[in-house]
């Protein structure tokens, strides 16, 4: 039997205000059973100083981009809007350079959400810092359901891409929880899907093995096809160029 490949994902940071403000590293359960589902084996990588990207990439196969507070603006020329919302500058540092690492070494990548919104930053994009005040005629991007599995608004997914090819369809409809979005794409990244409203719903950087990013949120559908195609994705190209020596 084959070994699972790893997938490191990045965390979220907590202030635990019961344990004299203590910070944890949080990462909600459904990526990891999304890694475990599509046979990778999950690896939790906390926001640590940026100096250790390199020891974590040589440990992993592949990496999942967690979804999270907001990019500070700074990192892409900007001061903050009115309606900016958490940041967490030491996260934002640690997977900028996450990001840069990941695209130097060809590591697989699928990046969620805020995901979506470092890679794009980390290669020299910009974002919107709040759809809803700098996207005229934007639908609602941050939606408001009981259950987070819940679709909301539609995408449109671009021919000859490889989010495409794992879709297997035009168009296609979304959770979302997002008020962040590209704007500006970044240098070799191609846009991937649009929401009806002309909102960046997907990236990819097509000279990449595989580096995914989707602006909804796949692991809380877990047993949608397109979630469970986008993990298999991840993981088999993690398995490949591990195999490969990459």
């Amino acid at each position: 039997m084959k070994s699972s490949p790893v997938i490191g994902i990045s965390c979220s940071t907590l202030v635990d205000r019961e344990e004299d403000a203590h910070l944890r590293f949080s990462l909600p359960e459904y990526y990891v059973q999304c890694v475990l589902d599509a046979g990778g084996l999950p690896l939790m990588l906390p926001n640590i100083d940026a100096d250790h990207v390199p020891a974590y990439l040589s440990r992993v196969d592949g990496v999942v981009l967690s979804g999270g507070v907001d990019v500070e603006p700074h990192h892409f020329g900007q001061e903050p809007h009115p309606d900016l919302g958490v940041v967490d500058s030491a996260r934002d540092l640690f997977e900028l350079a996450l990001c840069r690492g990941i695209r130097a070494q060809g590591v697989p990548t699928l990046a969620i959400c805020r995901g979506i919104q470092v890679m794009n930053v980390a290669f020299g994009g910009t974002l919107f810092q709040h759809i809803p005040g700098q996207v005229p005629g934007a639908i609602r991007h941050s939606q408001r359901a009981i259950r987070h599995s819940a679709v909301d608004h539609s995408i449109l997914i671009e021919e000859g891409t490889h989010l495409r090819e794992l879709a297997g369809t035009a168009r296609t409809r979304v959770n979302t929880f997002h008020h962040q979005a590209i704007d500006r794409l970044a240098a070799g990244l191609v846009v991937t899907a649009r929401a009806t409203d002309g909102v960046i719903e997907g990236a990819e950087d097509p000279a990449h093995p595989f580096l995914v990013g989707v602006q909804w949120h796949p692991e809380r559908r877990r047993d949608d096809p397109l979630t469970q195609a986008l993990f298999r994705g991840l993981v088999e190209a993690a398995r490949q160029t591990a195999g490969a020596g990459t």
